[in-house]
């Protein structure tokens, strides 16, 4: 629950919320995506092209310009006005434009003037998931961050590896997070260096994008037109060097971008889908453990436990984002020739909603990577109890070096080893204890030192070297890049 937010209160709000409004997303990711800033986007954009239109000669006059420059926020009842025209004119766009003129009257002929409604939409659609992705990436670098810190520190802290879901060569716990942190650094170089890219503005092009109105104004001066249009893309965001037009679009831009943007989005989600399934699967084995506070609950029925809440609500919004991406698919396919209205709807829900859930997701992920508790002990234990089983290659190779026949030790190792874990499975044990008596008594394993030779540390070959280096290669420039900015926590009590 955000803190600025009291609980639903089921007598007085009798209205459906969305839990990403006042459970699962950030206040900060709400704002992006609230009504305000999206209506004082719009305005940004008329003011724009309003500015635009003035410094090529057209007649907009300075006061008429400052009468919008000093109304760009609206108010409640500039919502209360709009909604009264929506109700009569059934044109969402046009009804701020009446409402907004109410409050201008000297500006009122000029806003919007050889808009179409698109022209404002897109635009503004694009700066908004611009910022949105910028916020994301702050997210995902503070996921990286944290999961360094937690790497650094278990580097070198042999623990069982999985392939499979079986029990494999070890690895280290530090370097299993940092592959964690890896997987979504590359989501992180998708999103925020090459996608970010990709969300470029639509500019001014009217109903079907061929600027023909705009023609018009400019009595056929094809040159204005243009110069219009950098005027106007170059404004709308004077300090973002990065914001490009795209090259032709019809009266929308390509709705395949919402694809790239759902796409991009779901993967990221996928991956912290699987480092919290990773969490959760550890957590039943006793090796890890969430954060836990003081008086949390973990069962309402069961109070020993400590589910690993946090990661299963993580997963849950994963799953959501990722199941989003198939609408942006849809829509883009369904588009007929230069635009139909079908998209509209579905962009309303899609879009913001994959970036509230990816951002819930995301800050929960931060909280987890920040408080992760490590049971060495149990790590150990666990790693001890598999370890006999994990070494028989490596034994198996230090006897064919002392001149044993390779096949003859691999078939003594095969029989020792199938029928400890038949004992293990008849005594509910791992059947450990039943291979190191084996082995200690093989022949073919005489003059090799076992317990040597058991040093966990010799199993997981370069991961403490590997961690070392991914920190340096991936998470220093990201800590260099964002600075404070990692250490701040985000509105939302997870």
């Amino acid at each position: 629950m955000n803190p600025s937010q009291t609980p639903d209160n089921p007598l007085t709000d009798a209205g459906y919320r969305s839990p990403l409004e006042g459970r699962y997303a950030s206040l900060e990711m709400r704002r992006v995506w609230s009504a305000p800033h999206r209506i004082a986007t719009w305005r940004r954009i008329w003011l724009a092209a309003a500015e635009s239109q003035h410094l090529l000669g057209l007649p907009i006059t300075e006061a008429q310009l400052a009468e919008l420059r000093t109304t760009l926020e609206p108010t409640p009842a500039d919502f209360a006005s709009a909604a009264g025209h929506e109700a009569r004119l059934r044109h969402d766009v046009m009804a701020h434009v009446h409402a907004w003129g109410e409050k201008c009257p000297k500006a009122r002929g000029i806003i919007h003037l050889g808009l179409t409604s698109q022209d404002v939409v897109c635009n503004a659609d694009a700066l908004i998931m611009r910022e949105a992705l910028r916020l994301i990436g702050l997210r995902m670098a503070q996921v990286i961050d944290a999961l360094g810190t937690f790497s650094q520190q278990w580097k070198d802290l042999p623990t069982v590896g999985y392939t499979h879901g079986q029990p494999a060569q070890p690895t280290t716990v530090g370097r299993r997070a940092a592959g964690w942190a890896h997987d979504v650094k590359l989501c992180f170089d998708r999103l925020i260096n090459d996608l970010f890219g990709d969300v470029r503005v639509k500019g001014l092009g009217g109903a079907t994008g061929t600027q023909a109105s705009f023609l018009r104004l400019f009595n056929g001066d094809a040159k204005k037109v243009a110069e219009l249009d950098r005027l106007f893309c170059a404004a709308l965001d004077p300090e973002d060097a990065s914001l490009q037009r795209y090259a032709l679009t019809g009266q929308t831009y390509p709705r395949v971008v919402d694809g790239f943007v759902l796409g991009d989005c779901a993967a990221a989600a996928s991956v912290i889908h699987k480092i919290a399934t990773d969490i959760r699967l550890l957590v039943a084995k006793r090796e890890l453990d969430e954060p836990f506070e003081t008086e949390q609950i973990g069962s309402s029925a069961m109070p020993y436990k400590r589910n690993p809440m946090r990661c299963e609500r993580a997963c849950a919004l994963a799953r959501f984002v990722i199941n989003l991406a198939p609408n942006a698919y849809d829509t883009a396919a369904t588009q007929w020739f230069e635009r139909t209205l079908d998209d509209s709807a579905n962009r309303r829900l899609s879009l913001p909603e994959a970036f509230l859930a990816l951002d819930g997701a995301l800050v929960i992920m931060h909280n987890v990577a920040r408080g992760l508790v490590v049971h060495d002990a149990v790590v150990r234990a666990n790693l001890a109890a598999e370890l006999p089983f994990l070494a028989i290659e490596n034994l198996m190779m230090q006897a064919t070096a002392l001149g044993r026949d390779r096949q003859a030790v691999h078939e003594a190792m095969r029989k020792h080893a199938i029928a400890a874990a038949e004992e293990g499975r008849n005594t509910a044990t791992t059947g450990a204890d039943v291979l190191m008596k084996a082995l200690t008594t093989e022949p073919l394993l005489e003059g090799i030192a076992l317990d040597k030779a058991l040093d966990p540390a010799r199993f997981v070959g370069c991961a403490e070297s590997q961690t070392d280096q991914f920190i340096r290669a991936a998470v220093e420039p990201l800590r260099e890049r964002y600075g404070a900015a990692l250490r701040a926590t985000s509105l939302l009590r997870v």
